[in-house]
């Protein structure tokens, strides 16, 4: 068992000229820093985190990191997805599989159209934690610290609630923990098996807002899926149900790095530090900066790590990042997740994908369509545009077509749900039917349908780049 401790004995110094640790991180300025009151209850749940088993394995991030140098080299496909942020409360188990049913009718439908494998990753069994936008909320005259996710404070607003709470580090792993072991057993239990019907609902494609010719191909695609599984099982020693069913990796933003540091470990006969709290942690727009606490911290762990990058970042930024973060450019060690917007995209990632293609860091590009699509309705509803998210998407199979540049995977925030968070789409879902089924803590998701319908798009579409010769 992968169990040794982290601590503050240095490691690797990942290039850097400052030695490395798990907790090195404390010498910089950490961006969303948590104001916690009591810094000795801070100490005590992260040694409780530190002496507990890690919710994943050192092989299985490895293999992950196979899996995204395919990836980067055009021979797989990444689709991360899931919840905005988790809440202790929703470890439940109809939650958790409509999750997993989602992404696999997804990956399905991507490995047909693109006629490449394709990685779940989910956005789940950890993703407690959320960046926001102001360190305190106020409502009626009273000034609070903003809900920063389960695993810092709780979303009801009142003194008692809002103040960071350290056991709730301990409540997230333990939730994390629990989720991963319900996922596990499921998967091993044949839920991916896609050979039964019933998992498959394409009954809103016949919906009044979709053209003749989008519902014409939906039909056609679902048609030929059921041969293509027929096809692959003839063509194959093992069957589909063998070939679909690939684990599932976890992702989640590395916000709060006294959890993150916590379960990193050096593991057995491997050499580095590894987090084992997650296949794939990733820093967001607000935590990237190259010389604060969250770089240091993501410079040495062995994981593939993302990056998300929005439209303020200039190549040159990415690529001092990069290099940073994997000196050695070894292959599936970056993951740079670009969140531009539907108005930006054409015009902001030529640029970027330019830069760091010349800088001759090797990364996998992604896109993540929904942050940069955020918008309030007239009655103070945040909600996102599925058309929006639909249009930045292309914008990005356009741009790296242009550039020459492999796109890789897409990151998505959705649910199995049937919520009315996003507006559009064909389920039809319209500014007065948001508060139907509402139910996000953060930002808006797609729901069920929405999500599908986003997969077919995109394998209709198929996925332009590659490398020029």
């Amino acid at each position: 068992m992968e169990v040794n401790k982290a601590g503050l004995d240095s490691g690797e110094d990942a290039g850097n000229e400052q030695p490395w640790a798990p907790n090195s991180w404390r010498q910089k300025a950490v961006a969303q820093d948590v104001s916690y009151p009591d810094a000795a209850a801070v100490d005590a749940a992260a040694a409780a985190l530190s002496a507990l088993p890690p919710l994943v394995t050192s092989w299985e991030i490895e293999r992950l990191r196979a899996e995204v140098a395919q990836a980067q080299e055009g021979k797989r496909f990444l689709l991360q997805g899931g919840d905005c942020a988790e809440t202790l409360a929703d470890c439940r188990p109809e939650l958790i599989a409509n999750k997993l049913k989602i992404l696999l009718q997804m990956s399905l439908v991507l490995v047909h159209g693109l006629k490449k494998p394709v990685t779940r990753v989910g956005r789940f069994a950890g993703q407690y934690a959320k960046p926001r936008s102001s360190a305190t909320e106020t409502r009626g005259g009273v000034t609070l610290p903003s809900y920063y996710g389960d695993l810092v404070n709780r979303a009801g607003f009142s003194a008692a609630e809002r103040t960071p709470d350290p056991m709730l580090l301990v409540s997230g792993y333990q939730h994390a923990a629990l989720t991963l072991n319900f996922i596990r057993s499921l998967v091993d239990g044949g839920f991916a098996d896609l050979h039964h019907p019933e998992y498959w609902n394409l009954s809103f494609f016949s919906h009044a807002s979709l053209s003749g010719r989008m519902r014409e191909m939906y039909e056609r695609m679902t048609a030929n899926l059921a041969d293509g599984l027929r096809f692959m099982e003839a063509l194959g020693e093992r069957t589909v149900d063998d070939l679909t069913r690939v684990e599932f990796f976890t992702s989640h933003e590395g916000l709060n790095l006294h959890y993150e540091s916590a379960q990193t470990r050096r593991v057995p006969r491997r050499a580095g530090w590894y987090n084992l709290s997650t296949h794939l942690p990733w820093m967001g727009e607000r935590t990237r900066q190259l010389s604060g606490a969250h770089a240091e911290y993501f410079r040495g762990i062995r994981n593939p790590v993302g990056v998300k990058v929005g439209p303020t970042a200039s190549s040159g930024e990415l690529a001092g990042l990069c290099k940073l973060l994997n000196p050695e450019n070894e292959a599936g060690k970056i993951i740079l997740i670009a969140r531009m917007g539907a108005g930006q995209v054409r015009r902001v990632l030529p640029g970027l994908l330019a830069g760091v293609r010349e800088s001759g860091q090797r990364v996998l590009w992604m896109c993540d369509p929904m942050h940069g699509n955020n918008l309030i309705t007239g009655r103070g509803v945040k909600t996102r545009s599925f058309a929006a998210i639909l249009d930045e998407l292309h914008g990005a199979c356009d741009v790296h077509g242009a550039e020459g540049v492999v796109l890789g995977g897409v990151h998505f925030e959705l649910t199995g749900e049937d919520v009315t968070e996003c507006i559009g789409g064909a389920a039809g879902v319209t500014e007065d039917d948001l508060s139907t089924n509402y139910v996000s803590l953060c930002d808006p998701r797609l729901n069920y349908q929405q999500a599908l319908e986003m997969a077919f798009a995109l394998a209709g579409r198929g996925v332009d780049g590659g490398r020029r010769g």
